[in-house]
């Protein structure tokens, strides 16, 4: 991941102290900062308690990269890997060059054309730092978090997902752009206007590399879909959506969410088929397709069941 770095002043004089952060998780903290105080500001224009919203925010923030994580784990193609990197590394495909393989200290094996890892790790699985979030998992754990959460605090439940809708979907749009920096989540190859090359050594470079459209992976990648970028202005588009023309104009308590809802699923399966990096399949349908098309049904779902009550004022 390209880090991120912060100069310090440190007595009389300034020096620069590198401290070196990912980047993808330093856009997802400055988009959940974003959405946190979208939140408040409408928690406080509703007459709401805000507070309930900052710490909703914070507990959706660790059981986000939790059930993220764990959803990346399960779901997304890696778990037996996951498995035999603690029991046998042997069995560990890292489909990498041979001179990333160095540089991960793993084994290359040449016969297979694969590197695995050098040693047994029975925590790589828990290691989220390193890459691997599934957005998904995140939802669905802060979902079941915030139900437990906001009938401890008594407040109203349909209230807040109307609130946070749009908190999300900013959050998210911030949260794409860090997985442009990091390299991840990339489309399939592109001559378009809009194509973008990554550096050398990137995860599509990797990719294209391994699939013989590259000689090295040391070389830049060729020019690719950027669907981060696709998703992040998606995200910002669902937000004025659910801001501009949903809320003020709702009929039920939980209808921005359900839109919000609908929206991200139709518009994440469609960019699904734009992108190309490694992930979970299922009946020709990535992990995150066959999901959205489960949360088309729930909001579905909710509306035929929260249209028949009235917005409370």
């Amino acid at each position: 991941m390209k880090p991120t770095l912060f100069r310090v002043c440190l007595g009389e004089g300034c020096s620069t102290l590198d401290v070196s952060f990912p980047a993808y998780f330093v856009m997802l903290l400055v988009g959940f900062c974003f959405a946190t105080a979208i939140a408040v500001v409408h928690a406080r224009r509703m007459g709401l308690n805000p507070d309930v919203i900052v710490d909703l925010a914070l507990a959706s923030l660790l059981l986000g990269v939790i059930g993220g994580r764990l959803m990346h784990v399960v779901a997304d193609g890696h778990f037996w890997d996951y498995v035999h990197a603690c029991t046998d590394p042997s069995q560990v495909d890292w489909k990498i060059s041979e001179a990333r393989c160095a540089t991960e200290q793993g084994q290359w094996d040449a016969a297979a054309g694969v590197c695995h890892p050098a040693t047994a790790d029975c925590f790589a699985w828990a290691k989220f730092w390193q890459g691997g979030l599934a957005y998904y998992g995140g939802l669905i754990a802060a979902a079941l978090g915030a139900v437990w959460l906001l009938r401890r605090d008594r407040f109203p439940f349909w209230k807040a997902a109307d609130i946070t809708s749009v908190a999300i979907a900013v959050g998210l749009a911030f949260g794409r752009m860090g997985c442009l920096l990091a390299g991840c989540c990339f489309g399939r190859a592109s001559d378009g206007p809009l194509a973008l090359s990554f550096p050398a050594g990137s995860p599509a470079s990797e990719a294209q590399h391994l699939a013989g459209h590259l000689e090295r992976s040391e070389l830049p990648s060729l020019g690719v879909h950027p669907t981060q970028i696709y998703e992040s202005a998606m995200c910002l588009g669902i937000a004025a959506v659910c801001m501009l023309i949903v809320a003020p104009r709702k009929r039920y308590d939980g209808q921005v969410f359900v839109a919000f809802l609908s929206l991200y699923a139709v518009g994440r399966f469609l960019i699904e088929y734009l992108r190309d990096d490694e992930r979970g399949a299922l009946l020709g349908l990535s992990s995150s397709q066959l999901l959205g098309v489960g949360l088309v049904a729930v909001a579905a779902f909710i509306h035929q069941r929260r249209s028949r009550r009235p917005a409370t004022a």
